[in-house]
């Protein structure tokens, strides 16, 4: 039995104990992040059988599974919200159980349905990976693997792009100023080398514009001149 189903169930006794009335329904809910707790009974709901100050009524159950839930140390209210306090064993006691359970979360891939692709990193082929990439690897492996923790069948891919007019500018530029480098000549890393002529490009190119305008040309026809 987990945490939720044993407070709900010791909260059921304690309302039955305390105030004499039987109360299917308990609201749970996550505690704000600026109150002292792990989970928070909406003790607003028991209003429709209870007759009574909310947060009395918060405070004598609080004390009441406080007493009765080993797991419980501490209690807060706030208005109409019990808030309690796990113990650090019971956080450790579910990390050990969490640990030591092979694939624990996990459930097994489905053969029926829909596939899932995720694509991810997919970078720019003209110029080098950077830290924003690694981010986005983290990212999409990361997606990748929680879905198919779901059962999903995942299929992980990426967009190499190198056609277009942006790798013809760096292999334009290379062609006419490279001089038949290569990485291991350079001793530069192949996706930055791309780049370099990629940069190139853009700056002859601007630098044949200029020229082409000082003999004459406007800048519309020096742009689809050079």
């Amino acid at each position: 039995m987990n945490i939720q189903s044993t407070l709900k169930s010791t909260v059921k006794k304690g309302l039955q104990t305390l105030f004499d009335v039987e109360i299917d329904t308990i609201e749970f809910q996550a505690t704000r992040k600026d109150f002292e707790g792990d989970i928070t009974i909406v003790v607003f709901s028991f209003l429709k059988v209870i007759k009574g100050n909310p947060v009395e009524i918060g405070n004598n159950l609080g004390k009441y599974l406080v007493e009765n839930v080993a797991e419980i140390i501490n209690f807060n209210v706030v208005k109409g919200f019990l808030n309690l306090v796990f113990s650090d064993a019971y956080f450790l006691t579910n990390f050990k159980e969490i640990y030591t359970t092979d694939n624990f979360g996990f459930a097994s891939t489905k053969t029926e349905g829909k596939s899932i692709m995720v694509e991810y990193s997919s970078p720019n082929t003209n110029k080098p990976l950077h830290l924003g990439h690694v981010r986005n690897n983290l990212l999409g492996y990361s997606v990748a693997e929680i879905i198919k923790a779901s059962g999903k069948k995942v299929y992980k891919t990426q967009i190499i792009n190198d056609r277009g007019i942006h790798i013809c500018k760096s292999m334009l530029a290379w062609q006419r100023y490279g001089n038949s480098e290569t990485p291991e000549s350079s001793g530069i890393k192949g996706d930055k080398l791309v780049g370099n002529y990629y940069v190139k490009f853009d700056q002859e190119y601007k630098k044949e514009i200029l020229d082409l305008v000082a003999n004459g040309y406007t800048e519309d026809e020096a742009k689809k001149q050079a």
